[in-house]
């Protein structure tokens, strides 16, 4: 979005606060964020953006699909704004499966990938925020995985909130890479395979997760209805509390940001226990 797309877009939402409808919704927001208990909050909150291609097809028919993608990456960028305001210290962005990359055939993934990087790079850009590329980058174009790096690079002395953006990430895939770090980082000390089987513990794997030194998320959000994981954070999921909204991505109001932290804030997490 251009500075002044940016621009006319900020007044268009300003204008629409000031409609009746707006004025409930900006006092419905100022009532949700009295009503939340600060204390409880959680630490690290991970979004499936799911819709963002539906919501084309509705909002934009006719236009190619990148409008739907253009859309959830703004919505992502406000996301993270809300997430900061509130002092969530910690947030992951699903923005590209494993499984996304098979639309290369049907001309979608290069006008995605070019939405994702410019996302990454404004993500990048804000002096409070550390951006970090989470998943297996070597199936990304090689010009991009080095902008990627470039922006976690650039953004890593950031003091504030830390933004994952889970790009080419499948929760299978990252086990395995995990396995395999493991096991090549073992044979460089000697260990043989049956004396890794006999001492194998579960924060060996831990750590050599993509989000490795970090918390589990607390909190995991999906939008457009869909109530699966579809492989996102599998490993550290384990005792995650879920939220699953009926609005397509780019639909996802700060309101219904706001009842997902007020109904996490109200759980009772048992930890299995």
């Amino acid at each position: 979005m251009s500075s002044l797309d940016n621009r006319l877009s900020k007044v268009s939402e300003t204008l629409d606060r000031m409609h009746p409808s707006g004025l409930l919704y900006t006092t419905y927001e100022a009532r949700l964020l009295d009503q939340l208990d600060r204390s409880r909050l959680p630490q690290h909150v991970a979004v499936l953006a799911d819709g963002n291609r539906r919501w084309a097809r509705l909002n934009a028919p006719g236009q190619p699909l990148v409008a739907g993608y253009e859309a959830g990456a703004d919505r992502l960028r406000e996301f993270c704004a809300w997430c900061d305001a509130v002092g969530i210290p910690i947030i992951t962005l699903w923005v590209l499966s494993t499984d996304n990359l098979q639309r290369a055939e049907t001309g979608e993934l290069g006008p995605l990938l070019k939405v994702i990087e410019s996302l990454v790079d404004s993500l990048a850009e804000n002096p409070r925020w550390r951006v970090q590329a989470v998943g297996d980058l070597d199936l990304l174009p090689a010009e991009m995985a080095e902008s990627l790096c470039r922006a976690g690079r650039n953004s890593a002395d950031h003091v504030g909130m830390h933004i994952n953006v889970a790009v080419a990430y499948g929760g299978r895939h990252e086990l395995r890479d995990a396995v395999r770090s493991l096991l090549a980082e073992e044979a460089e000390k000697g260990t043989s395979l049956a004396d890794l089987a006999e001492t194998l513990e579960i924060d060996q794997i831990e750590e050599h997760l993509y989000t490795r030194g970090q918390p589990d998320p607390d909190l995991i959000i999906r939008t457009s209805g869909e109530q699966r994981l579809s492989g996102f954070l599998m490993w550290q999921s384990a005792h995650s509390e879920f939220y699953f909204c009926e609005a397509l991505w780019p639909d996802f109001r700060k309101v219904d940001f706001l009842r997902a932290l007020r109904s996490f804030t109200q759980r009772e997490r048992r930890y299995g226990r």
